[in-house]
């Protein structure tokens, strides 16, 4: 989730979002359960307190990065990202029952 969207669930502002994220504000109690709500992920999991559970959700920030870049792509360049993507999938899946 890039900084702009959860600031919009938030209902804050973008750059009070990267602020928070820079340590240069400190999270209140309240925010940090609407920030775990939105994220879908415990308290604890926000402070690093707990691990993430495997939810199904990225948390590679770079991978998630170059998600959003590809979703922002015209539609014919993205068709063609994801049918290289498929194709070097279903090889990988294949290598594997091979194995």
């Amino acid at each position: 989730m890039t900084q702009g969207a959860l600031a919009s669930k938030l209902s804050t502002s973008q750059a009070v979002i990267s602020r928070y994220e820079k340590g240069k504000l400190r999270l209140h109690a309240a925010l940090i359960a609407e920030v775990a709500r939105s994220v879908q992920a415990s308290a604890d999991e926000i402070l690093g307190l707990k691990d993430l559970k495997p939810n199904g959700v990225l948390h590679d920030r770079r991978f998630v990065r170059r998600l959003e870049q590809i979703a922002k792509l015209p539609k014919r360049k993205k068709q063609a990202l994801l049918m290289m993507l498929d194709s070097f999938l279903r090889d990988e899946q294949a290598r594997k029952h091979r194995a």
